[in-house]
């Protein structure tokens, strides 16, 4: 893991920019924290400038979240087609892109639209992945948990057929990651039981997206990822124990990359 790490490592003379700009679609009134933790997640695995894309009715809190996150709102409660070009405009200004962390009930003509426009990686999370699953994905990163992987099942049979037919990298989130990247298989056993507390999926997503915005390839970004958010997530257990919540591991992200992952 620490030749993947050299990959990401900003040089001594890297300016504002160039260690990657990732944008975030996400958040609901129900769900309003995620894309905020995914975006602080990001900054805090390197990334440059997380800007945030979200509800009408969530973009407050995500404001509120953190100064260090740019915010912006999509028209409406929930993501629709009429939100597609803003999107796009966010995707354009990335370097890569996460959808799906906090949003609620998207439309899928909205999500499949999006992929189709956009050029740049893109990790796809949480509920867009099942409104996605007719979209194209060659070179995207997806990362269900159990539940969502069996959404895939039904559409698709098997995981390995869903990647082989699609392209996908897939990053099947469990007491042990299975990261799915064309023929391989890697296992991911970072990590600690008490990262089932709410957000650490939202965290996964935005240190993937971190990592594909700062240069690494999809199935590298997806086997990384998981290694570094398991690492945070056992230095905050061996603080807070069961009591830790995601913004501890996401404080920890940064000792994690350099304890080499």
């Amino acid at each position: 893991m620490e030749e993947l790490l050299s990959k990401v490592d900003s040089g001594p003379d890297s300016e504002k920019g160039e260690n990657g700009r990732l944008g975030i679609v996400g958040g609901s009134i129900e769900f309003a924290g995620p894309p905020a933790l995914a975006g602080l997640a990001a900054l805090r695995a390197g990334t440059d400038v997380a800007k945030v894309l979200t509800s009408e009715v969530a973009i407050e809190v995500v404001a509120g979240f953190s100064p260090n996150i740019l915010t912006n709102r999509f028209t409406g409660d929930v993501l629709t087609a009429d939100s597609v070009g803003k999107v796009a405009s966010v995707a354009a200004w990335s370097d890569a892109l996460v959808i799906g962390p906090g949003l609620e009930t998207p439309h899928p003509d909205a999500i499949e639209a999006i992929l189709e426009r956009t050029d740049v990686p893109t990790v796809v999370d949480a509920t867009a992945i099942e409104p996605a699953l007719g979209a194209e994905f060659e070179g995207a990163v997806l990362t269900p948990d159990s539940a969502e992987v069996e959404r895939i099942e039904d559409e698709h049979g098997s995981l390995d057929e869903f990647v082989r037919a699609t392209g996908a990298v897939v990053v099947s989130k469990g007491a042990e990651d299975v990261i799915y990247g064309g023929d391989d298989r890697y296992v991911n056993d970072e990590g600690t039981a008490a990262m089932t507390v709410a957000g650490t999926g939202d965290t996964l997503a935005g240190v993937i997206g971190s990592l594909l915005g700062q240069g690494l390839g999809p199935v590298d970004a997806a086997r990384l990822g998981p290694r570094i958010v398991g690492r945070a997530g056992e230095l905050a257990a061996d603080e807070y124990g069961t009591g830790m919540v995601a913004t501890d591991v996401i404080e920890r992200v940064p000792a994690a990359i350099e304890s080499g992952g």
